[in-house]
């Protein structure tokens, strides 16, 4: 399948930031809400089925084959024009109100310890996840809701020719958390450490396969891998980074060192301040982390003071200065940011997603920002710091 000279740009773009040097310039994508993407286009004056990563070229996509438990379609629970209920293969109830941004888990039928330890996984190899269309939490149940969905190896065919295309998998807690809630997977961590912790373990021997028979299901179509992996909120840490290192990180590790095995760069995606465990993801040999929440302390210039060049970082724009800001303050904002890509190692994107409360007008403005100063080498004038050069 041959690639547009286009997208082999944005791959050089792509792996030289990640190996922090510095390209043409810096790589930019993110993740858009349903509701930002209409509301962009009405700003805009565009036409409705118009593709964002294509309207702006961005550099790579980021795609997600079917990781549920169990592999099945949407029980439908309840439907009407407000609303829909399901139980998905996670064996969580969801409920999705069609004017609301995000949906809310309702119950998990894993509700105590027992039926945990009773909990079998469909077999990650299963043909299904990657060849065949139809229902998944991931890609059905978040900011929209879609049934019937296409193969993923079709999405993946898709966008190759013109996108570096990554793949994904669910980390330990993040599929721990979306079978048992929340609320349980802290609480019986604390309980019941040893309990969860050997679930963990078991989540880890699955999100492995998942990978493994991902990467060979692309059949060479990957470029890369985002680990999805929520560990923590605005203040810390959900739990002890030394539980953490006990159970979690070596499922993390053997992903990594699974795909850097196949040429495949890492970037990991955790929400929160997970700043405690940096420099275990840099031991691991994470390649680039993400979103980096601005509203949860994070900030790129302070973080490649702290790591240097070990560990690179994408995201970290504030989008409620993003949606709030003056064209003064957003362009203060970028600047200082790309100081960052000194030497390689920053990628352009929101400090999580992109929601609908920014106006087509201000991602056009920042985008563009980012386009024109963030050419190599950079000049960033009085927004240069210089003891990051």
């Amino acid at each position: 399948m041959e690639r547009t000279t286009s997208c082999i740009a944005k791959l050089d773009r792509l792996n030289k930031t990640l190996r922090h040097v510095e390209p043409d310039r810096v790589p930019i994508s993110d993740g858009y809400w349903g509701s930002f993407l209409e509301r962009w286009r009405q700003d805009l004056g565009l036409p409705a089925d118009t593709d964002i990563y294509k309207y702006y070229d961005l550099d790579w996509r980021v795609t997600l084959p079917n990781m549920d438990p169990h592999i099945k379609q949407f029980e439908i629970l309840k439907e009407n024009e407000e609303e829909v209920i399901v139980r998905t293969g996670f064996e969580a109830v969801i409920q999705k109100k069609f004017d609301h941004p995000m949906p809310a888990f309702l119950k998990f039928e894993t509700d105590t310890l027992e039926k945990m330890t009773a909990f079998r996984f469909d077999d990650p190899w299963d043909e299904r996840r990657y060849f065949y269309g139809g229902d998944d939490q991931l890609n059905g149940v978040g900011d929209r809701f879609a049934r019937n969905l296409p193969p993923w190896i079709e999405t993946v065919k898709e966008l190759y020719p013109d996108f570096p295309v990554y793949g994904s998998v669910c980390e330990g807690y993040e599929t721990l958390w979306r079978i048992i809630g929340s609320e349980n997977a802290l609480l019986w961590i604390g309980l019941y450490p040893d309990e969860v912790g050997r679930f963990v373990e078991r989540i880890n021997r699955f999100s492995l396969e998942v990978t493994k028979a991902q990467i060979k299901a692309a059949g060479g179509l990957l470029d890369g891998m985002v680990i999805y992996g929520d560990v923590a909120y605005k203040k810390g840490m959900f739990f002890s980074p030394d539980y953490w290192r006990k159970y979690f990180k070596p499922g993390v590790r053997e992903i990594v060192s699974l795909c850097h095995a196949h040429g495949l760069p890492v970037i990991y995606h955790g929400c929160g301040n997970a700043s405690r465990i940096f420099e275990d993801f840099i031991e691991i040999g994470v390649d680039a982390y993400n979103p980096l929440e601005a509203k949860a302390g994070l900030d790129v210039v302070d973080l490649r003071r702290t790591h240097g060049h070990r560990l690179a970082f994408w995201g970290n724009m504030d989008v409620i200065t993003w949606a709030h800001g003056s064209q003064e303050e957003l362009k203060a904002t970028v600047l200082i940011k790309l100081n960052a890509a000194k030497g390689g190692g920053y990628l352009f994107g929101s400090d999580h997603s992109v929601p609908s409360n920014i106006s087509g007008q201000h991602y056009d403005y920042v985008v563009h920002l980012v386009r024109e100063y963030g050419k190599y080498p950079l000049q960033l004038g009085e927004y240069d710091l210089p003891d990051l050069g």
